[in-house]
């Protein structure tokens, strides 16, 4: 079956089940290299928007989409009776953890129970979601294979990880290689094939595990180093250096380094979550994945650590936290766009809200957001806001701001993110982390 023909031909559709921050940019990857796409969402806002030619996620820009539409090369529906049309099915829905830190795979679960039902032969089925190693072999395939049908003779099954990065316009889904890891090695040269004419580089493995286990190396690996520089930046407080010019002054050295930085805690729906995927699947194995744990422990207290500086911040000033007016600079998890997932500073407002202070935020990107019964939204940056604030928290470091205004006029700031550290700062009224 020449699956790339049919796919450009129209004769079968390549779908896409989720239209969030992954399903939408592969749709328009797929579409632009002249691929009729299907996405399929349960969210009908998602769908019409799809339908209008209206992207509602950064990376897809409307005049890009809507071109795209109108030729009939994408479609949205929440009509999941079309899987049938489809020759390949890409799953790419959220994977949450549970309140316990558990895999929530509920939705992935969903999206195969569809699949399930209008299952055809010949089918292509790649997960994308990110999950533990495992999950393509013991969750997907025996639910596939339950009707009857086998994984390399009657459908064909790969696991292939989102690699997607908000707001990075080097790196986009065409030119970040795509990793893929099939059932069997016909699930892989199959799957290969058709992912390689979209996209600049595929990377086959020899495994669904092997696949898995990449998204999961890549962020444990940046989870464990920013855990380390958060650290650092505690041990750089207490011997009075700054943690930002040491980093600066590693950077000089031209092997055996990559520098990582300090936050208030980490953020997107990647970094804080896919270490424990893996170490949930470990603990499983009677293992222990200690680097991870430690990490984990390190990064979630950053946003505890913040606050109690900017306590003791205060407190030199002979302010007490409750009753202050703060001003947070940026929601979103990091600079530049409106992606709030995970993001620390929720984590930060929500503990100033617990400690009695008044908290008011600026964020171009994100024009509103809800801290648990708090509903928040941006507040014009103006000198009345700023001069309002007992004391100005940099979460994250949007450009569009300029930093050296903002300093001028603040009573206090407490900057997580190096924003001012090139600036010309009034003595004693700047905190860096």
């Amino acid at each position: 079956m020449d699956y790339v023909k049919q796919l450009i031909d129209g004769s079968k559709k390549f779908g896409i089940i989720g239209q969030g921050y992954v399903g939408l940019p592969l749709a328009e990857a797929f579409a632009e290299a002249g691929m009729h796409v299907i996405g399929f969402d349960i969210d009908k806002t998602k769908v019409d928007s799809i339908n209008r030619g209206e992207s509602y996620i950064g990376d897809v820009k409307s005049e890009n989409l809507k071109p795209l539409v109108d030729k009939g090369l994408i479609e949205g529906t929440t009509d999941f009776s079309r899987l049938v049309d489809c020759s390949v099915i890409s799953i790419c829905v959220p994977t949450p953890l549970s309140k316990s830190k558990d895999p929530d795979v509920t939705y992935i679960e969903a999206a195969l129970a569809e699949i399930i039902r209008h299952l055809q032969k010949g089918q292509v089925i790649v997960l994308e979601s990110t999950t533990y190693p495992g999950t393509t072999d013991e969750l997907a395939l025996p639910l596939l294979e339950e009707t009857g049908m086998k994984c390399g003779q009657d459908f064909h099954l790969a696991f292939s990880p989102e690699r997607v990065d908000p707001g990075n316009v080097r790196y986009t889904v065409k030119n970040t290689p795509k990793i893929i890891g099939g059932v069997t090695e016909e699930c892989t040269r199959i799957a290969t094939e058709v992912y390689d004419y979209a996209l600049e580089h595929v990377h086959p493995v020899t495994s669904t595990r092997a696949a898995e286990l990449v998204k999961l190396l890549e962020n444990s690996f940046r989870a464990i180093n920013i855990g380390f520089i958060n650290e650092m930046a505690m041990i750089c407080e207490k011997l009075d250096v700054d943690v930002w010019e040491v980093i600066e002054a590693s950077k000089t050295k031209p092997f055996g380094f990559m520098p990582f930085y300090p936050g208030p805690g980490l953020g997107g729906h990647c970094i804080p979550i896919d270490p424990l995927y893996l170490k949930w699947k470990l603990t499983s194995l009677d293992f222990k994945a200690q680097f991870i744990d430690l990490a984990d422990s390190i990064n979630s207290n950053m946003p505890h650590y913040v606050v109690t500086r900017v306590m003791e911040q205060l407190n030199e000033h002979g302010k007490a936290l409750k009753g202050c007016r703060v001003l947070i600079l940026g929601m979103a998890y990091k600079e530049n766009i409106d992606d709030v997932r995970e993001s620390p500073a929720l984590d930060v407002a929500k503990l100033l809200f617990e400690k009695g202070a008044d908290v008011v935020y600026h964020d171009a990107h994100v024009p509103h957001c809800r801290v648990e019964e708090h509903n928040l939204q941006s507040s014009e940056l103006n000198e009345e806001l700023v001069k309002g604030a007992d004391l100005v928290f940099i979460a994250t470091g949007h450009s569009g701001v300029d930093y050296q205004w903002v300093v001028d006029n603040a009573q206090l700031v407490f900057d997580t993110k190096n924003m001012t550290g090139h600036l010309d700062r009034t003595a004693g009224k700047v905190a860096k982390l």
